[in-house]
């Protein structure tokens, strides 16, 4: 399970701060619901808790005494909000019900636990959403995608694939689901959102109607969306080299470090130098470090570390000239700024820091991805740490036992756009029905 420590946890609070803005614009309401869930409520959804059986850590006795009923420790919620639902639901005026829960959830699913990455306990958001049409659930069930790809490119600098899951990487409960997929630096891709149509599986298993205009009973139509702490371990991996974190500009709650260059003689001036540029750019919520237990080269290490994105040094040479030398934490560059000019001039160094990162990651994602048509390319492509582009017949039987003779590659996403294809698939040799990312993953 995880501890999030300040540092870490000031990147999920610039995270939801990003997102719940963007949900809450569009209609979204926060809510939240309880941890433990019955087993009944998880057994109405066949596929579902088959899906989710041998993850789910279960809750069975209260003291000494054991339940008549276990309870789930929420692996996710759609039954327990389900069953708000059928409650809150009567009228067509109650739809569209846009609701959002940020919190934790548990799922014992891997003995191979990484931080952020795999943990059993992990933070995150989760949509649920009911409609009128299919139509608007469809339209919103997209919409929220694009919305997650554009938090992964705009707001982290991650370069992502957008697509369908193939229908043995569906959500369990779901008609069809979507995904945003990173391609990580060592070579493996990494889901870091999803967005499912659910249609009407949970919405007739717990027996959620709306009297329509027309005077008679709809089921109608429901979807789920959510990210979580994973895009922590996106970002680390995504812009990390030999000397530590880089954060993107846009997710540092701080943004600028600010050392001064400590002499004894001239101490007092420096000091006084830098807490006037403190104070300049007090909206960047720039960290002062004015130590003198420790070297400046040590405060260096110290934050570039940590990934603040801008490093300012002031010494006497630079409080005499009126100036300070800015470094970027990415790539190193150093650029001596005016004081007068340095209210203008950090923020557009910032956003060439921020645009430098996303086009880094952009290029990594561009250059990783190989079209393969036979499976000896496949093999080669994917031993290589490649994306292979390739036919498949869309059959989950035929997509296991790809997984199992390259050791472990899957499917990531079927492209919304071009996917279409008339040749054979590359495992099985049938008419293949589209062409998918394939790839190692996290």
């Amino acid at each position: 399970c995880i501890v999030l420590r300040p540092w870490g946890y000031q990147i999920w609070e610039a995270i939801q701060w990003q997102f719940d803005q963007v949900i809450k614009a569009h209609g979204v309401k926060n809510a939240y619901f309880p941890l433990l869930i019955p087993e009944s409520f998880l057994k109405r959804e066949a596929s579902h808790v088959a899906g989710f059986a041998p993850e789910v850590a279960w809750v069975t006795h209260a003291g000494d005494n054991e339940l008549e009923e276990r309870y789930a420790v929420r692996p996710t919620s759609e039954t327990v909000m389900c069953e708000s639902f059928s409650q809150w639901i009567r009228s067509h005026r109650d739809l569209p019900l846009l609701i959002n829960q940020w919190c934790n959830v548990m799922r014992w699913e891997t003995k191979a636990t990484r931080p952020f990455l795999r943990s059993r306990e992990f933070l995150w958001q989760e949509g649920h959403c009911l409609y009128e049409t299919k139509d608007e659930c469809v339209a919103d069930t997209m919409y929220y995608l694009g919305e997650y790809k554009k938090l992964a490119e705009e707001f982290l600098a991650i370069a992502v694939l957008t697509g369908r899951k193939t229908k043995a990487e569906t959500f369990a409960g779901a008609e069809w689901s979507s995904t945003i997929e990173g391609f990580m630096p060592d070579g493996k891709a990494l889901q870091m959102g999803t967005s499912h149509f659910l249609g009407q599986h949970f919405i007739k298993a717990f027996n959620i109607q709306y009297l329509g205009e027309d005077e008679q009973q709809h089921y109608p139509f429901h979807n789920s969306w959510g990210i979580s702490t994973r895009l922590i371990g996106a970002l680390v991996m995504a812009h990390s080299d030999d000397h530590g974190f880089v954060l993107p500009p846009r997710v540092a709650h701080h943004k600028v470090v600010i050392v001064p260059i400590i002499f004894e003689k001239t101490k007092e001036s420096t000091l006084d130098a830098s807490r006037k540029v403190r104070d300049l750019l007090h909206p960047l919520h720039p960290l002062l470090d004015e130590r003198d237990e420790v070297s400046a080269g040590w405060k260096f290490n110290c934050w570039e570390l940590r990934g603040v994105p801008l490093r300012l040094e002031i010494g006497p040479r630079d409080v005499e000239s009126g100036s300070v030398v800015v470094v970027r934490r990415d790539n190193r560059h150093k650029e001596t700024v005016a004081t007068k000019d340095l209210k203008k001039r950090v923020p557009e160094i910032l956003e060439e820091m921020q645009r430098d990162l996303f086009m880094t990651s952009k290029k990594h994602l561009e250059s990783s991805i190989v079209r393969v048509k036979t499976f000896e390319q496949f093999v080669e492509a994917t031993d290589h740490k490649k994306i292979a582009l390739a036919p498949h017949c869309g059959s989950a039987g035929c997509e296991e036992q790809l997984k199992d003779k390259t050791q472990g590659v899957t499917s990531r996403c079927v492209p919304f756009e071009g996917s279409e294809t008339s040749e054979t698939c590359i495992n099985c040799s049938e008419r293949a029905m589209y062409l998918v990312y394939f790839a190692r993953s996290y």
